[in-house]
């Protein structure tokens, strides 16, 4: 693998510039606007993405900044309304996109262009809500559905979502999903990736006991455009805590059983399991891990709504998951240097994953690690990191991040 000096290099300039004190005007422009009746919704991301992938001769770097912006309206009686729109700028083509067709780069899937990112009518009552539209949609730690919100174009949903109360501590939801926006954008040179069509049902029931959450879900996707990826999974989880004074275990316990579904031609029943025990002493939680996503050779579950940088490592190595299956068995901490002063803002994760088949073989391993810290209101950076070592599946992969995020709300003129 090419030497990631200079990546470092650059993160520790931009760490020396950006110590210094940030005279930003954040403050005079976040207020509190959650009652307003109109308000304006804000979102800038500046991000720089480098990637030395072994399987390229060059080197992919993206300089994006993307901008979100959002109505917000209560409408009285339980009612409300979102409008939201998103672009993305790049500063250069040196990377493939996925609407760019620059194929001897790299992919880093965060292509120009705009697009109409929420549009949902919701009511909200003591016990039920339902929301209509284009719209965000997480459940759980998304592992299933999610949002993709580490890319600059966002994955939503043109959904119908159903919610239940029926006691303080048990809340149960309903989905259909008709359609999924995906983060390669409308422009993407292949069509399935930029959308599908789907006839989806989403079902949740979480129970709430203390520190403690049992959940059980059945979810029913059809693909409408690709009959393969058609696929229903039925599983349970539970998570939870016991803490005193801020220090002791924790743990998430999660099965699950995915069968083809609808429409899929192929005959499968693969198995998902998550342990993941934890420990919290000090305010450094460590955690070790252990994800077993199914596969015969021919075919292995996959999970296409879910918030895939989020789990397998940040080198995202694994958004599609082998025909042998994976196991991937983690060790991560995280925490912040201080308790107090500029040592307890700055916050740190890093993660060790050794990947494996299903059935025997090794695929590689990876480093992660990131660290994060507030500039002023509603404003943050991050350096990020991921080196994947292959040792089976793909080759040597180097990634690293600079972001600046900045997000905020304000009450328009004439609301109280």
């Amino acid at each position: 693998m090419k030497p990631i000096r200079r990546m470092l290099c650059a993160s520790s300039m931009l760490a020396a510039t950006l110590g210094a004190p940030a005279a930003w005007a954040a403050d005079a422009l976040v207020s509190p606007a959650a009652n307003a009746p109109l308000q304006l919704e804000w979102d800038a991301r500046w991000r720089h993405e480098q990637v030395d992938d072994d399987a390229f001769s060059r080197d992919a770097n993206a300089t994006t900044l993307r901008l979100r912006l959002g109505l917000r309206a209560t409408l009285g009686e339980g009612w409300s309304a979102l409008l939201e729109g998103a672009g993305v700028a790049a500063a250069n083509g040196h990377y493939n996109s996925g609407a760019n067709g620059h194929t001897q780069y790299p992919a880093i899937t965060d292509p120009r262009g705009s697009e109409l990112n929420q549009a949902w009518l919701a009511w909200h009552g003591d016990a039920f809500s339902a929301t209509l539209g284009r719209q965000r949609l997480l459940l759980d730690n998304q592992r299933w559905v999610g949002n993709s919100g580490w890319r600059q174009h966002e994955q939503t949903y043109d959904a119908v979502a159903l919610q239940w109360q029926p006691l303080d501590n048990v809340t149960m939801r309903y989905d259909w999903l008709d359609r999924v926006h995906r983060v390669a954008g409308r422009d993407a040179l292949n069509p399935l990736a930029r959308e599908r069509k789907l006839n989806t049902h989403l079902l949740n029931a979480a129970w709430v006991r203390g520190t403690q959450q049992w959940v059980g879900y059945a979810y029913l996707h059809e693909d409408r455009d690709v009959a393969a990826a058609s696929s229903a999974t039925w599983g349970v989880r539970w998570n939870g805590s016991a803490l005193r004074q801020g220090n002791g275990p924790g743990w998430i316990l999660e099965a699950a059983r995915q069968r083809d579904y609808a429409n899929n031609p192929l005959r499968f029943a693969h198995n998902y399991w998550l342990l993941e025990p934890s420990w919290t002493q000090a305010g450094i939680t460590a955690k070790l891990g252990w994800e077993h996503l199914g596969g015969n050779g021919h075919h292995a579950l996959q999970t296409p709504l879910a918030t895939l940088h989020a789990f397998n490592g940040w080198a995202d190595q694994f958004n599609v998951t082998p025909a042998g299956g994976l196991e991937d068995r983690y060790a991560g901490a995280a925490g912040k240097f201080g308790r107090t002063g500029l040592a307890g803002k700055l916050a740190w994760v890093v993660a060790f994953h050794d990947y494996r088949a299903d059935r025997g073989g090794r695929y590689g391993s990876e480093w992660n690690a990131s660290l994060g810290f507030p500039l002023a209101t509603g404003l943050s950076g991050m350096f990020k990191l991921a080196s994947y070592r292959a040792d089976g599946l793909g080759r040597d992969d180097a990634r690293l991040w600079l972001q600046l995020e900045w997000h905020g709300q304000q009450a328009l003129a004439g609301a109280p």
